[in-house]
């Protein structure tokens, strides 16, 4: 069929080989292209942390430009500078709300995107106008999807490691005793395949002090009752998308989120858990998301100091951390809660500025104290 309306979207229960809905070909059947799990990742300046969380998980980015708003708002560089961090390449942008423009003032704005990402990360990424409202453009977004984000290499045969990024308690208030499900973690596979009936370790697990007020961890140890992904059941799931595992764990240790950040796999396979990072860092040249007076220059961003509180996002993590010592692009920070991560993992580092945490560098883990 024609191209601009061969691409049609569904939600994943749909069947594979739908009829064909365009006027003239209603004897074809479509073909299933892909299953895609979107992240929303909140423009709103307080949510930073949680666009940092989610973007642990991504193989690509839809960055949404308003167009009867000027371009760029302050938290769409910040979020670029965060696409940037997170090794993001597949970059898609979508101009919407171009209903409500004239055509006159939808071109200049799309020669201001253009200009704004000349030299960034999204340099030559296709702009799309749409509306998302009126549907308009949105089979396009589907052809792009598909044709330029391609499917990256899953590694299916190293051992599970799942980030969670949400996790819940499914039980309705007054359930029965004998009725009452376990908590449900929901996340991106990274590498290795879960499977029904197997047995899981979650890290760092239920943190709490000893008696001489030092931090120590239990890691929960669970098995896997159930394997959804949106409405589809699954024998086993593989990376990529995003996935919810019901387990045997307590739901009161899952319910609100309370299992965000950490790693989910075989037992005795997960990495280590840390308290203390060795990091090396790069810091921004100049804070962004703030909003600047018209001819104000961004603030610059000053260096590290020692015993300073920063906010750091590791994976899905998001944890605070004591800066105790500094030299040159080295740090090392004492964490509030612990991490299970690795070195080589990348994170982000965010100040207080304002009484709002702003985006404010990167760094990789180099080494780090152990507590597992």
């Amino acid at each position: 069929c024609p191209r601009l309306q061969c691409y049609r979207t569904y939600g994943s229960g749909k069947d594979d080989s739908p009829k064909c809905e365009v006027p003239g070909f209603e004897d074809k059947n479509m073909k299933l292209m892909r299953h895609v799990s979107f992240v929303d990742c909140p423009g709103h300046d307080i949510l930073m942390a949680t666009m940092l969380n989610g973007a642990a998980v991504m193989d690509g980015a839809l960055l949404l430009i308003a167009g009867n708003e000027s371009c760029p708002q302050p938290q769409t560089s910040e979020h670029l500078a965060a696409v940037e961090i997170m090794k993001l390449r597949h970059i898609i942008i979508l101009q919407n709300k171009i209903d409500l423009v004239q055509e006159s003032a939808a071109m200049n704005q799309h020669e201001t995107i253009r200009k704004f990402i000349k030299g960034t990360i999204a340099d030559g990424a296709p702009v799309l106008p749409i509306s998302a409202q009126l549907k308009y453009n949105i089979d396009v977004v589907a052809e792009y999807i598909c044709k330029k984000i391609p499917v990256p290499v899953r590694d299916f045969t190293s051992m599970p490691n799942m980030i969670v990024i949400r996790s819940f308690d499914v039980n309705k208030p007054g359930a029965e005793v004998d009725e009452i499900q376990g908590g449900v973690a929901g996340g991106s596979i990274l590498q290795g395949v879960l499977r029904m009936g197997q047995k899981i370790e979650v890290r760092p697990g239920i943190v709490s002090k000893d008696s001489e007020g030092r931090i120590k961890c239990a890691p929960i140890m669970s098995r896997i009752v159930s394997l959804y992904a949106e409405q589809n059941e699954l024998q086993y799931a593989v990376p990529g998308g995003l996935i919810g595992v019901g387990t045997t764990i307590d739901p009161t240790l899952t319910r609100a989120d309370r299992l965000v950040g950490q790693v989910l796999g075989e037992p005795g396979h997960l990495p280590a858990v840390f308290v203390e990072l060795e990091i090396n860092f790069f810091l921004l040249r100049r804070l962004l998301g703030v909003r600047t007076k018209e001819n104000e220059k961004q603030s610059k961003v000053s260096k590290l100091s020692k015993g300073e509180v920063l906010m750091l996002n590791i994976g899905s993590m998001c944890t605070g951390a004591r800066v105790s010592a500094v030299k040159g692009d080295l740090a090392k920070l004492s964490l509030t809660s612990p991490v299970c991560t690795k070195a080589g993992e990348k994170i982000a580092l965010s100040r207080r500025v304002d009484k709002h945490w702003r985006l404010i560098g990167w760094g990789q883990i180099q080494a780090g104290v152990e507590i597992m």
